[in-house]
């Protein structure tokens, strides 16, 4: 394998539905309730597809879906539902590690709004980014994977691609990459070096 491409939230951050699950009890909400929104409302899904594809601002999506989920105040709702994420320290130094031993890295992410990303570390983690917004694509379509490969400089059949969702594991897999679903550095980080060949400390 000579590519690594990764996903964003929740690959290269602590784990999304924690700082979900901590947005709803701050609100006083069901600590699952936007888990919940997500897997049983076909509408919570394509309000998100529509902010990933910059078809909808961050104000738009927050007013829609801030109704789904019976919220009153709706200002500033994707900053607070992503409010507990953190850098996953491990996870970003396997990247630039990776990178180090002349593997080709990449990001393919599904973007939730702009402020998400620190774009001023890009340079020295990957040589190609693939934001969703940015492209009007997303995953698990197949040709946002192509495009990530393509931009990484690698063949997609020569790529390994992380991600915590296993429908976008399966989209990569079906353009010819190697996915690893994401649980937690601890397994993913020995799984990269198997099928990478690169010791990642």
């Amino acid at each position: 394998m000579k590519g690594l491409l990764l996903d964003f939230g929740g690959v290269l951050t602590t784990n999304v539905f924690d700082s979900f699950r901590a947005f709803c009890v701050t609100e006083g909400l069901d600590a699952d309730a936007v888990r919940t929104l997500f897997r049983s409302e076909p509408r919570a899904l394509e309000l998100v597809r529509g902010l990933e594809t910059s078809a909808l601002t961050e104000d738009e999506f927050g007013e829609r879906f801030g109704e789904l989920l019976e919220i009153n105040d709706r200002s500033g709702l994707v900053d607070r539902m992503f409010g507990g994420l953190r850098e996953d320290e491990r996870m970003v130094g396997a990247v630039r590690q990776a990178r180090a031993a002349g593997i080709r890295t990449g990001l393919v992410s599904n973007s939730m709004g702009a402020g998400r990303y620190d774009r001023s570390t890009f340079p020295e983690l990957f040589d190609g980014v693939v934001i969703s917004g940015d492209v009007g694509l997303h995953k698990p379509q197949p040709e946002i994977f192509l495009l990530g490969a393509e931009r990484a400089g690698v063949a997609p059949q020569e790529c390994v691609f992380v991600d915590d969702l296993r429908e976008n594991c399966e989209g990569a897999e079906a353009v010819g990459m190697t996915a690893v679903l994401h649980r937690g550095a601890d397994t993913t980080v020995p799984e990269l070096e198997r099928l990478l060949g690169v010791e990642l400390r």
